[in-house]
């Protein structure tokens, strides 16, 4: 017994005996293994994704603006050439806009600023690549660079550029009439080439605004492949559009319609008799005045006088206001006009 237990107690006592200390830069190892993930879980749990959604409206209305600024600049630059030659300006369209383009990319978008339609829709563009933001810097989800060079020149050679080259392309195929050229020419080929590439680029920006009234993320094909995208310039600012010019225009056509509707309607002869005693000249009967018709104020060719006053009328106006109404009377002297004889007037 005594055996067993000396040998029972050397054993326990070599169990418990304490491991080797672990060499001195162990440490170092296990920090050098631990670092990257415990980078990465520091940079996903500082990662912002704030999802942020960008009024769709306003974007669209936004680039309504601009095409109607690039129009109202037109206009101006068009009176400018109106003492020349008819017509001059309408083979140079082409080079008009691409220019009035070109003004407006190279004072917005080139120097960091929106375009007059995203800076009254508070829009700014955002590239995209760069988000999210670390860190104390993303608060609204609206943080985040503007468009890189490179990406500002290739908007300009996409958007400029393109459309004018696309144009051009289009009057010179209609000039030249390369759809009414043979099968199997080259010009006609080169024009079925161009019907395919705009039917390609129709279906493909059909589909990008369908994602687009989807997603609310660029609404164009250039925006989408630069990865442009359109975000609020300030998160507290309201649409900056103001509704009064456009009342006014309502208003106006509103009245306009409504005279076109009844101006046909009034008696002529009835407005201008009651507006005659307001009149500077109060003196009908005088010679001058009996020398012109007192309907058209014109001196007709062949007199005919009314009847029984004998005042001197052109037939066709006389002939149309007794046809107008039974119980006319005279401009002159308010007297009823029985009949009409023809009677050539003698000086």
């Amino acid at each position: 017994m005594e055996k067993e237990t000396l040998a029972s107690s050397s054993s326990s006592s070599s169990s418990n005996q304490i491991d080797p200390p672990p060499p001195e830069d162990a440490w170092i190892d296990a920090h050098r293994r631990l670092l990257p993930h415990w980078q990465s879980i520091r940079q996903s749990s500082q990662q912002a994704s704030i999802p942020i959604s960008i009024s769709r409206v306003n974007q669209v209305d936004a680039a309504r603006l601009d095409v109607e600024m690039s129009a109202m600049l037109k206009e101006q630059l068009v009176k400018v050439f109106s003492l020349m030659k008819p017509g001059f300006l309408f083979q140079y369209e082409p080079e008009l806009d691409a220019f009035l383009e070109f003004l407006i990319w190279r004072f917005s978008i080139w120097v960091d600023k929106p375009t007059p339609g995203n800076a009254l829709m508070n829009l700014r563009y955002r590239d995209e690549r760069s988000v999210p933001m670390r860190g104390k810097e993303v608060r609204t989800g609206l943080e985040g660079p503007g468009l890189t060079v490179p990406q500002k020149i290739w908007y300009c050679l996409a958007t400029v550029g393109g459309q004018y080259i696309w144009a051009r392309l289009q009057s010179f195929s209609a000039f030249r009439r390369w759809g009414d050229s043979e099968q199997r020419s080259s010009a006609r080929r080169a024009w079925v080439l161009i019907q395919r590439v705009e039917g390609f680029y129709k279906a493909a920006s059909f589909s990008n605004l369908l994602i687009f009234l989807c997603t609310g993320r660029y609404r164009s094909i250039v925006e989408r492949a630069l990865r442009a995208r359109l975000v609020y310039g300030s998160p507290n600012m309201n649409r900056a559009v103001s509704f009064e010019y456009m009342n006014r225009q309502l208003v106006w056509n509103e009245f306009s319609e409504m005279l076109l509707l009844l101006l046909p309607l009034l008696n002529s002869s009835s407005i201008k008799k009651f507006l005659l005693p307001f009149s500077k000249d109060k003196s009908p009967g005088s010679s001058g005045d009996e020398a012109v018709c007192p309907i058209c104020q014109a001196n007709p060719a062949i007199a005919f006088i009314a009847i029984p006053c004998e005042h001197r009328y052109c037939y066709y106006c006389l002939r149309t206001r007794c046809a107008a109404a039974s119980s006319f009377r005279c401009v002159r002297c308010n007297e009823p006009v029985l009949a009409m004889q023809r009677r050539h007037y003698r000086e």
